[in-house]
């Protein structure tokens, strides 16, 4: 692997990190402050749970880990949406939500593409 590579290579996984500590922080205060008005105990069910799941491999480095956990992000992206769209009371906070769990979608598109197998060479046949 290149140097430049590498460089980038960690550049992408400590995005992922942070952006994973932003989203799970932004959803952790939607659960405080229960503006949306959905108990917090189920707010809190169906946010922070997937956000856990693939923190080991991710902080294992794994790659499949990284593929995976784009998957992981749904529930909070459905919720930062449909809480921006109908709520205007959290508009701000599920902004924010939204806004994380984009970021944590495209820092994880951005380490899967850095961290992408090179294809071996091809060697022409011998006629």
């Amino acid at each position: 692997m290149a140097a430049g590579n590498e460089r980038h290579r960690v550049l992408a996984r400590r995005m992922v990190l942070a952006s994973l500590l932003l989203l799970a922080v932004v959803s952790i205060a939607c659960v405080v402050v229960g503006w949306s008005g959905t108990p917090s105990a189920i707010l809190a069910a169906a946010l922070l749970p997937p956000l856990l799941l693939p923190l080991a491999g991710i902080a294992r480095g794994e790659r499949r880990t990284y593929a995976w956990a784009t998957l992981c992000i749904v529930p909070a992206f459905v919720y930062g949406l449909t809480e921006v769209v109908a709520n205007p009371g959290t508009r701000p906070l599920a902004a924010l939500v939204l806004g994380a769990s984009l970021l944590l979608f495209f820092s994880l598109v951005a380490y899967l593409r850095v961290t992408r197998p090179q294809p071996a060479p091809q060697v022409p046949p011998i006629p």
